[in-house]
């Protein structure tokens, strides 16, 4: 066991902040990619990957949900983390000597209204606790970062304000991964994530759905995506809670594989209190 964890970004990022919430005693490890994190999780570097899925404000986050089911990694746990937005700046400098932020383009698309109000200019940044290094090492007031107060912390910038964001509600969900599944029943309420592919017949995603209805099993997100460059070959995503050994989960789960080709369970972990 190495007792550390990997995330995509540098250290500050969002991804950062949900590991010191969910595995506070890891120590973090900071990968440039995705696929680096998966690979230092796959490889035995780390014990355990954040891997972000979705935000409240802009949907899925891309590629995440094509590179799960091929990772080899197991989903053991869920994270969520309010994304807080700061402006930082180098230290001494003032609101109104800020021209440009800097930030990831999500970050700089969740806080339009700020930026507007205060006629700061957008620049864009390969990602939020990167801008606020490049900040911190360009010490120019003129340039700020917009990144959580963890990134201020790390790189020594002043917070000019504080929840910034146009969206009271933001938040990224995070999955937990590991190279060993936890099927185990650890918490009342455990959520079960799985992939399929449906079976070349008419209506079989309709029939392959019908026993988490009929079964009464609250499927929580169904997406789907095109698998090897053909838009013929489509792979669902899907979120439902409960326990695959629950009986009425075990029944539509049966269901299911009658009307698909494949199918794969990528892990089964309890809810996260936030969910709710």
């Amino acid at each position: 066991m190495t007792g550390r964890i990997a995330f995509q970004g540098e250290l500050g990022a969002y991804s950062h902040e949900a590991c010191r919430q969910a595995r506070p005693g890891m120590e973090p490890f900071p990968c440039r990619t995705f696929e680096d994190a998966i690979e230092a999780c796959r490889s035995g570097e780390v014990d355990l990957a954040m891997l972000p899925v979705e935000n409240s404000t802009y949907g899925r986050v891309a590629d995440i949900h094509t590179l799960l089911p091929g990772s080899g990694l197991r989903i053991i746990d869920e994270a969520f983390v309010r994304v807080h937005i700061s402006l930082l700046a180098v230290p001494g400098t003032k609101l109104a000597e800020v021209k440009r932020a800097m930030s990831h383009t999500v970050l700089l698309g969740q806080c339009r209204d700020f930026l507007k109000s205060h006629a700061i200019s957008a620049v864009t940044g390969a990602d939020t606790a990167g801008s606020a290094k490049a900040v911190a090492e360009k010490g120019d007031p003129a340039l700020a970062a917009l990144a959580s107060d963890l990134a201020g912390e790390i790189y020594g910038l002043d917070v000019l304000a504080r929840q910034i964001e146009d969206q009271s509600n933001n938040t990224t969900r995070f999955l937990v991964m590991s190279r060993e599944a936890d099927f185990s029943r650890r918490a009342e309420k455990m959520m079960t994530t799985f992939t399929f592919r449906v079976r070349n017949i008419p209506a079989a995603l309709y029939k392959a759905m019908g026993g988490f209805a009929t079964n009464g099993v609250n499927m929580t997100k169904l997406e789907s995506y095109m698998v090897g460059g053909s838009f013929t070959a489509t792979e669902f995503y899907a979120d439902i809670e409960g326990h695959p050994e629950d009986a009425n989960v075990k029944l539509a789960l049966d269901e299911l594989k009658f009307f698909t080709s494949e199918h794969d369970i990528l892990g089964v972990y309890p809810a996260d209190h936030r969910r709710d």
